[in-house]
């Protein structure tokens, strides 16, 4: 047997080439990989170093631009701090602010970062002063004196007022966003960054709300600062020799840059926010646009970020940090620097290593000829000696080879190798025969293993192809419980091969097994009726509760089946037999039994997992005849509420139109009768005849929101949706109870905004709604007392609210769930005295929910009650830009 050395791996390549030329490439390559590996292991630990003097370089900027911002934005910190602590020891007041003035002056010359200082307290007063050159400011007055009009004087620095006043009416500073912002916050706050009105510039302004020692709101006092002086800092920060510092908001706007550009551009004279990723700067723009490639939201930037990234096929250092210190500042801090300010010198220092490399192949491809002569000359004599060895009959011929120790003992120990190998030779012929026999032998068990797992996949498709059929039956779908087990039990039996299959399930009470459906294969008959006793099988029934699956492969010694083997499988010759258990709702409700007769059987794997298939179609088909009857009984009882409310519509209308007319005779008779259209009427007669008809017009206003809320009920009524003024609405609804409240000298009110845009309404129907709660609230208040309504919308303005507030008997909190039900009162001493359907709350509740609201109600024994009923207003609108202090 030949055996061929240096056939696989590379060798192939190769063949046929000389061993000199072998040599010395491999040599050459030796040197190449050495010196290559080494010149790339400096310039990679040269690069290393330069990435981390520019990380640092990076972290000490960045590091250097946030201490300067956090210094920045302390200072109105500390004037608005100084302030309040001014006015806890009563120095300044917010209640006079015209002792402010000079004070504001002053320290506007002490704190030149501030453009503007402003006080205004919660008498609608307020003062302002702004810098406009180192002598001369703007003063912005409000107060009594002014009638609370804004006027604006031109000063100097000793608070001479040099130029007559611009004014603005009516001037309420509470009214601004600083304001209210800094009132909302309830601390101290920065505003967004804005554009100046005046001049070409982002300002950002800062709010403090003082407050007395009761917690009381006194007013709230605010600064101004020009952000182009945070662009002065950066440009004062080196960062190598053509590195970049900038800040942009979450948003991607700039705020400042370490260039000359301007965070903003002017359009038709007005300064527009310019977005870093616009820049005019060519690096600025290219480290912007990267951001957001790397980030799809800056809101992800939690912390410190160090990148890198490729602009003009040059690579760039950047780094990326949120500004700490400042929560409502939401700033991000970038330092970008070229790599190309690192790597002059280490350009250089490579350049000189790869000429000294090229120097260094040279010598090796000198030297490398010479040694492969050296080796080469020797080994040729060695080949043509061994070119005559293919016989073995040559072996003990000498082979001389002179030149290299080395060779010489080759040529021995190659003589000793081919006497072995004859030997190695001889033996391997015989192992090979003795090889080929075991060969032989594994191939048919090979056959044999493959036509058993033919048989399995012939099985398995078998089984597939039923329960695919089953899958689509029509009879399983519809939840036909006869015909689906015919069609289950007949394709469970020709696909599992079982000569009986049946489906067997529990009575109600679970004390017996009725046979449903059987099919016997050897006949292909259906039957069914057959019934197994709990008493009498107990072993049987615990067995098939306990587990989903019974696989016996003898029936004669299972001692699970051993109560049926005398009376139900012996005589039928079963000798093995598979149960499964039908789940329904989490319980066991039947199973399916599969009897195999004369030959015993193996139950697999795929045949369990079939038969549990099975069951789960029994399962499913019972799942879909209980739905089916449920849908069928849910049906009828929707068609008996239909017939049942339209009976109770015509019952309402008749009994209305049987019952108005006599009503109104009565009426009109008592009416008659207390005018003495028949003659003189005594006090006591008169006193009956106004019960009468104070009855009488009780009934027929309870027959008429009876058929009201009948009418919501049965959604028949459209709402007539329009614009309606909300102070109108509200006026309206007080006319119509006017009276009512002169009689017990109730005082009648409204507390509503100025300036509600009108709401989307019926108007007629939430009017309604208004008079029955009004009406209400004056019945169950005492002479003398108060009703008003208030109106108040959301923060959002998504919602408004309103509230109809009495002073009058109130209730018990656990009375207020029984309000809303139809012919209910809330029985006590005052509300018995008071007539009343039941039906007035109802009919609220109703009209409100219909214009998708809610009614609320509160109320307090002895001090009243409040109904709040919340209404869609408009959708939330954007807040309006801040554009001023």
């Amino acid at each position: 047997m030949n055996k061929n050395t240096g056939q696989s791996g590379v060798f192939p390549l190769f063949k046929g080439v000389p061993l000199r030329r072998i040599l010395v490439a491999l040599f050459v390559l030796q040197i190449f990989l050495a010196v290559g590996l080494t010149g790339y292991l400096s310039i990679r630990n040269g690069q290393k170093a330069v990435n981390e003097v520019a990380s640092e370089l990076r972290y000490e900027v960045a590091n250097r631009v946030e201490q300067n911002l956090q210094a920045y934005l302390s200072t109105p910190r500390q004037v608005l701090r100084g302030n309040q602590n001014i006015i806890d020891i009563g120095l300044l007041k917010m209640e006079n602010l015209a002792t402010w003035e000079l004070y504001l002056i002053k320290q506007l010359e002490i704190f030149p970062d501030a453009v503007v200082l402003t006080a205004s307290n919660e008498q609608q007063e307020h003062l302002g002063v702004e810098k406009l050159n180192d002598r001369q400011y703007l003063l912005r007055k409000a107060d009594k004196s002014t009638g609370s009009d804004l006027y604006t004087y031109k000063i100097d620095s000793l608070g001479q007022r040099t130029q007559l006043p611009e004014v603005i009416k009516n001037y309420d500073a509470r009214s601004r966003p600083s304001y209210q912002a800094a009132v909302t916050a309830k601390k101290f706050s920065f505003s967004q960054i804005f554009t100046s009105i005046t001049e070409p510039t982002l300002l950002i302004s800062a709010s403090q709300p003082i407050y007395d020692s009761q917690g009381e709101l006194l007013g709230v006092n605010s600064t101004l600062t020009h952000l182009s002086q945070i662009g002065d800092l950066l440009q004062n920060i080196k960062v190598g020799k053509s590195g970049q510092v900038f800040i942009i908001e979450r948003s991607g706007l700039l705020v400042a840059s370490s260039t000359t550009e301007e965070p903003f551009r002017l359009q038709n004279g007005k300064p527009i926010r310019l977005a870093a990723s616009q820049s005019g700067n060519a690096f600025t723009q290219a480290s912007a646009k990267y951001l957001e490639t790397k980030f799809s939201n800056f809101d992800q930037i939690q912390s410190l970020q160090q990148l890198d990234f490729s602009f003009d096929g040059k690579r760039q250092f950047l780094e990326i940090r949120p500004l700490q210190g400042e929560p409502n500042v939401n700033w991000l801090i970038v330092v970008a620097v070229p790599e190309a300010d690192f790597m002059g010198q280490i350009d250089r220092n490579t350049q000189t290593t790869i000429f000294l490399c090229l120097g260094a192949l040279g010598l090796a491809t000198l030297l490398g000829i010479i040694a492969a002569r050296w080796i080469t000359v020797p080994i040729l004599y060695f080949s043509t000696a061994t070119k005559d060895l293919a016989d073995f009959t040559k072996v003990e011929d000498s082979v001389a080879i002179q030149g290299i120790k080395e060779v010489e003992v080759l040529g021995e120990s190659f003589k000793e190798m081919m006497q072995h190998l004859r030997k190695t030779f001889t033996a391997q012929i015989t192992k090979n025969e003795e090889l080929e026999l075991q060969v032989k032998q594994r191939t048919q068990e090979l056959q044999q293993e493959i036509q058993e797992r033919i048989n399995s996949q012939q099985k398995l498709e078998q089984h597939n192809r039923a329960l695919a059929e089953l899958t689509n039956h029509k009879a399983i779908s519809e939840g036909n419980l006869e015909t689906a087990f015919k069609i289950i039990t007949e394709k469970a039996a020709n696909a599992l091969e079982v000569e009986r299959v049946g489906v067997w399930l529990f009575n109600r009470d679970r004390t017996k097994l009725q046979c449903i459906s059987l099919y016997e294969r050897s006949n292909q008959k259906h039957s069914a009726g057959v019934e197994r006793d709990r008493a009498d099988y107990p072993i049987y029934f615990k067995s098939l509760t306990s587990a989903r699956i019974i696989a016996v492969t003898d029936t004669s010694t299972d001692l699970r089946i051993q109560e049926l083997w005398d009376e139900q499988l012996e005589p039928k010759n079963i000798v093995s037999l598979i149960n499964t258990s039908i789940w329904v709702g989490g319980e066991v409700v039947g199973t399916v039994l599969y009897e195999q007769i004369d030959i015993p059987r193996i139950w697999e794997l795929s045949e369990q997992s079939f038969v549990s298939s099975i069951a789960e179609f029994v399962a499913l088909t019972l799942e879909v005849c209980d739905r089916k009857s449920a849908e069928s009984a849910l049906r009828e009882a929707e068609e008996a509420a239909e017939v049942a409310n339209r009976a109770k519509k015509t019952f309402l209308v008749n009994m209305s139109h049987e019952l108005r007319t006599p009503l109104s005779s009565i009426l009109e008779i008592a009416e008659a009768l207390q005018n003495e259209v028949y003659g003189t009427v005594t006090a006591e007669q008169r006193q009956f005849l106004n019960t009468l008809e104070s009855s009488g017009k009780n009934l027929l206003g309870l027959l008429n929101q009876i058929l009201e809320l009948t009418d919501i009920e049965s959604s028949k009524i459209q709402l007539q949706l329009a614009a309606t003024s909300i102070p109108e609405l509200c006026d309206s609804s007080l006319s119509f109870v006017k009276n009512l409240a002169l009689q017990k000298n109730i005082q009648l009110s409204v507390q509503i905004p100025e300036e509600l845009e009108p709401i989307e309404v019926d108007e007629r129907r939430i009017r309604q709604v208004f008079i029955n709660l009004l009406s209400n609230a004056i019945k169950f208040t005492h002479d003398g007392g108060k009703v008003w309504i208030e109106v108040q919308p959301t923060s959002t303005n998504e919602y408004i609210f309103f509230s109809v507030v009495d002073t009058g008997i109130g209730m018990l909190s656990d009375d207020l769930f029984q309000l809303f039900q139809p012919f209910v009162q809330v029985e006590n001493a005052s509300t018995r005295r008071s007539a009343g359907t039941g039906l007035g709350l109802v009919m609220v509740q109703k009209i409100v929910e219909l214009h998708g609201g809610t009614v609320h109600a509160e109320s307090q024994l002895g001090k009243g009650s409040r109904f709040t009923v919340k209404l869609p207003w408009k959708k939330v609108r954007e807040e309006e830009v801040m554009i001023n202090y």
